[in-house]
């Protein structure tokens, strides 16, 4: 990590964290990095607090694939994005000062309204009903369609989100070393006129994913990138894309994603 020397902290500002986060700072000063306010001249963008934070850090400081991101957990216990606890400098030091420190690279998704807003995702991109009723979306897959789905809303998720809101609704687990999709439904409604698959599917990175939102008066969905709303009123067509942006990440022994996998869940 030799030639990244700007530091950039992403982390709330209130009392408490700033105190929490003040050792961090003497010990980047320490180290001889230099601590930035400006996120776009950093090339190390570290998060402090949950993989909520890291998720936010990384849309706020604009999914930047120059860079390399770290997480730090202040919560009991480390996660699949936060490699090192505030309570534990030895971790963070030896990270800092190894040269030959290696990096995980996390894949991403494009998504598109309407052929008009795009935006990225590190985990998923999630759609579902603003009301208390079944909304209706035609899936196609490389504008072929594939099915009419009925029912509460979909998750499509990134091999790491794979973990996330993608596991809840029964998705599988992907290695993130695979280019891939995953899509997942909420609460589909079978019957004669309306048939889904039924189970979570994967999709090539090559793949292109089309959902179309049936215009029955049931048009204004609920939709999420993250853990962040996205406040579009009216949507006719989503294009959902494996991106060529990958965020970098700290590569340490002994953590793989398989390793943060059983350390979360098993």
């Amino acid at each position: 990590m030799s030639t990244r020397r700007n530091i950039y902290f992403y982390h709330k500002k209130d009392s408490d964290m700033n105190l929490k986060v003040k050792p961090l700072y003497e010990l980047a000063k320490f180290h001889h990095f230099t601590i930035v306010n400006d996120y776009k001249k950093a090339n190390i963008i570290v998060s402090i607090g949950g993989d909520g934070t890291f998720l936010q850090a990384v849309r706020k400081t604009g999914f930047r694939d120059d860079c390399l991101y770290a997480g730090i957990s202040t919560l009991g216990s480390l996660s699949m994005y936060c490699d090192f606890h505030i309570d534990n400098t030895d971790k963070m030091i030896e990270a800092m000062t190894n040269e030959q420190i290696e990096v995980r690279r996390y894949p991403t998704i494009e998504v598109t309204i309407d052929d008009q807003t795009s935006f990225y995702c590190l985990n998923e991109f999630s759609i579902r009903s603003a009301i208390i009723k079944t909304f209706v979306l035609d899936v196609l897959i490389d504008d072929l369609h594939f099915e009419t789905f009925r029912g509460d809303g979909m998750v499509v998720a990134t091999p790491t989100g794979s973990t996330a809101y993608n596991k809840s609704l029964r998705g599988s687990i992907v290695d993130p070393l695979l280019p891939c999709l995953q899509v997942s439904e909420m609460a589909s409604l079978n019957n004669n006129r309306y048939r889904t698959l039924g189970s979570s599917f994967i999709l090539s990175g090559e793949r292109k994913l089309t959902l179309e939102v049936v215009q029955d008066g049931n048009d204004h969905p609920t939709m999420g990138m993250d853990n962040e709303a996205l406040s579009i009123q009216h949507v006719e067509k989503i294009d959902i894309k494996l991106s060529d942006k990958k965020i970098k990440t700290v590569k340490l022994k002994d953590n793989s994603f398989w390793e943060k996998v059983k350390r979360t869940f098993l």
